[in-house]
Parts: structure tokens; C-alpha cells; sequence
């Protein structure tokens, strides 16, 4: 029977959107999607990531953090026992270099745009603002996407709570753009009226804030302010990405409580959006073997009669090795208590696989699909590793 699978979603994607709550691996997902991608399709594929682990940034060719995007080498496939069909390519967003970028292209003339790069607010703000990241990642989307480069673009977002800021930012900036507070900010930067009239205020509020605070404030805004139209129009732009058919969102989540809620809570955010969840992905989950029952009851077997279950495997050993002239060496008390600890060990984790069984059916009914994607063992530190996620996620068959 063929499991749950991702290439016929990824396949008739532009964009992959993946989401999820913090920890939950969702950054090794996106890369693993991406990278199944260009193994099996004929694909020019990029994913961009947000705050890759060390060993996966190094793993997907990221030694260079930044928002230059780096093709992974073919070699690195083959390395891996794959010959890619398609291409890969990777980057990380910078938050500084892709405003920076932004007002280099919209700023109305140079002046403007070196009067916004020198400005102290605009170097905090994109240095330290939350949402200044949010929004710069919905840019730095649009660009690469209306660029026509890239036949698939994976992006991994913020975990889910600040992904659904990360979705809106675009309206937010837009509506900023045309607030009141913004009017009466750069107010006194455009008449002169005002500004004679408002100097006091202006002046105990650099004495308690510093100086040329408000000044700084209103020149960054009343700058920003030209290219008021070009935000409006890329968030317009963004929001017509967003609900194209060919994008689609992939929620991740491990099967525990908490992220199982945030993973509920996105999928929820999404349909009131009207946006398309593709699939749900569940991380780490127990093998189903765990579940099974007639291991449980071998298991419950090994625990209950420990002692008679050794005595039968010390026989059938030593039957097995008098074959070949010797003794197995099998101790029956000590194998009793092994079986034991065995038995109880597998049971306990069965309970805990029959809850997740139990909650990804509840969560299943969210998504069209669900792919379950087993614990590792292991740190994904190679490109071999990705790609062997990737298999799981890409279905039965495939990267071979």
C-alpha cells in the first residue's frame, strides 16, 4: 500500500510555504522537500531558508550566510548516491542586505536612497525590528518569485505564531504607510507652519530621548513615505502569490501536545485566509511497528513470562549452535530479566505510539494529505542525510 506523499503537491507548486512551531524540524523539512525536488524533477529549485542549524547550513552548500543564492553542487548528489534530474540552490535570508537591496531599487532617486541608507532609525529598525523580518522575507519572496529564475521556490517561514505576522506584514506596512500617526510624524518635516509651532515639543523631546530623536524619525518616515506606492503594490502583489493555486502551505509538527495545538491553530489561521494547505507533515514520529498488535503482544509476552520466554530462546540457541559444534552461552536468568526490561520497555512506547496515531487522526482531517516523516537517529550533518528525509517525504519510490 503506498503511503501519503509529497511529489504530486510538490510537482504542481511555484511556491512551497513551510510552517510550524518552533523545534519541530521544520527547517530540515524544507530542505529535504527541496532537495527531493531537484533530485526527481526537472527543476530549477531554491529554498530559502531562515535560520538554518550549522550542520544543515553546511550540508546545503550555506558555508556563506546571505542572501546570495549558491547552487548545491551536482557532485554533492552523486556523493550521495543520487544523480539529480534538476538543480539546487540555497540561501539564507539577511534581513539588513535585502532592505538595504529594496530601497537601492525603489527609492524615487539617489538622494533618497542614500538619505534612507544613512539614516539612524532605518539602521535600527532593519538591525532589530521583529516585524522588519517578516516583512523583508515576504519581499525577498516576491522578488525571487516575479523573477522567473527558480521553477520551484521552498521557503522556509518563523515559527507558526510569528508566521501568521509574517503573512500579514506586507497589509501592515502598507496600511502604516497611510496612518494618521504616520502624518503627524512627518508633519513638521513638511510645513514649515507646523514645524515653528511644534519646535518646543520637538526640542524637550530630543533633551529626553536624544537628540535629533524625532528628527531622525521624521526624516526616515517622510523619505520611506516615497515609496509608499511601491509598498502597496508589492503587497498586493505578495497577497496575488499567496492565493495563486500553484502556492501551497506545508504545516509541519511533531506529534506532542503543544506543537500539535500551534500546528492546529496555523491550519485553523490559513483556511480563514482562504490560503491552501497542502499537507501536514509529522516529524519524529514512533515506527509503526510500535502500534502493531500482534508485536504488543509478543511484547506483553516477553514481560509477562520473561522467564519461560529465555528458557525457549536459550533452547533454540543451543540447538542452533550444536549444529556447529558448540554451546551458545545463553544465560536463561539473565536473558529472563533482558526480555523483561524488553517487553515492558516496547509497551510503554506503545502507549505513547497509539496517542500519536490517535492525535495525527485528528489532525489529519485538516489537510488533505499527511506525511509521517520516523525519528532519526542521528543529526542531519550531510547532504545524504537530507536527501534520505527527502525519500521519506517524496513517497515509496523515488531518489534512487
Amino acid at each position: 500500500m503506498l503511503r501519503p506523499r509529497l511529489d504530486q503537491l510538490v510537482a504542481a507548486s511555484d511556491v512551497l510555504l513551510v510552517c510550524g512551531a518552533g523545534g519541530v524540524g521544520k527547517t530540515t523539512i524544507a530542505a529535504s522537500v527541496a532537495a527531493a525536488a531537484a533530485a526527481e524533477l526537472d527543476a530549477k529549485v531554491l529554498v530559502l531558508t531562515v535560520d538554518p542549524a550549522r550542520r544543515l547550513a553546511t550540508a546545503m552548500g550555506l558555508e556563506r550566510f546571505g542572501n546570495i543564492e549558491t547552487r548545491v553542487p551536482d557532485d554533492a548528489f552523486r556523493a550521495a548516491g543520487v544523480e539529480p534530474r534538476g538543480q539546487l540552490w540555497a540561501a539564507m535570508l539577511d534581513t539588513k542586505a535585502s532592505w538595504d537591496d529594496l530601497v537601492r531599487r525603489h527609492a524615487p532617486d539617489a538622494a533618497a536612497r542614500d538619505a534612507i541608507l544613512a539614516n539612524p532609525l532605518y539602521r535600527n529598525i532593519t538591525a532589530t525590528f521583529t516585524q522588519s523580518h517578516d516583512y523583508i522575507a515576504m519581499e525577498r519572496l516576491h522578488e525571487l518569485h516575479a523573477s522567473g529564475r527558480y521553477d520551484l521556490i521552498v521557503v522556509d517561514t518563523p515559527p507558526s505564531r510569528n508566521a501568521i505576522d509574517f503573512l500579514d506584514a506586507p497589509a501592515r506596512m502598507a496600511e502604516f504607510f497611510s496612518s494618521r500617526l504616520l502624518r503627524w510624524l512627518i508633519a513638521p518635516a513638511r510645513s514649515k507652519l507646523v514645524n515653528l509651532a511644534s519646535k518646543p515639543f520637538y526640542v524637550v523631546a530630543d533633551r529626553l530621548l536624544g537628540a535629533s530623536f524625532l528628527t531622525d524619525i521624521a526624516e526616515f518616515f517622510l523619505l520611506f513615505q516615497s515609496m509608499y506606492r511601491g509598498f502597496v503594490e508589492r503587497a498586493k502583489a505578495v497577497e496575488r502569490t499567496l492565493r495563486d493555486p500553484r502556492t501551497s502551505f506545508v504545516v509541519v509538527t511533531t506529534l506532542e501536545p503543544v506543537p500539535a495545538r500551534e500546528a492546529t491553530y496555523f491550519c485553523e489561521e490559513l483556511a480563514k485566509r482562504s490560503l491552501t494547505l497542502g499537507a501536514l507533515v509529522f516529524n519524529r514520529t514512533l515506527p509503526a511497528v510500535l502500534d502493531d498488535r500482534s508485536a504488543k503482544k509478543l511484547a506483553d509476552r516477553y514481560r509477562r513470562h520473561a522467564a519461560t520466554a529465555a528458557g525457549e530462546l536459550a533452547e533454540a540457541l543451543d540447538t542452533a549452535t550444536r549444529a556447529r559444534s558448540g554451546r551458545s552461552g545463553f544465560d536463561p536468568v539473565a536473558g529472563a530479566h533482558v526480555l523483561g526490561e524488553i517487553g515492558q520497555c516496547f509497551n510503554d512506547y506503545g502507549m505513547l505510539a497509539a496517542r500519536e496515531s490517535e492525535l495525527a487522526v485528528r489532525l489529519g482531517r485538516l489537510a488533505p494529505r499527511s506525511v509521517f516523516v520516523p525519528h532519526l537517529d542521528h543529526d542531519i550533518g550531510e547532504l545524504a542525510d537530507v536527501l534520505d528525509v527527502g525519500r521519506g517525504l517524496w513517497g515509496d519510490e523515488g531518489l534512487d
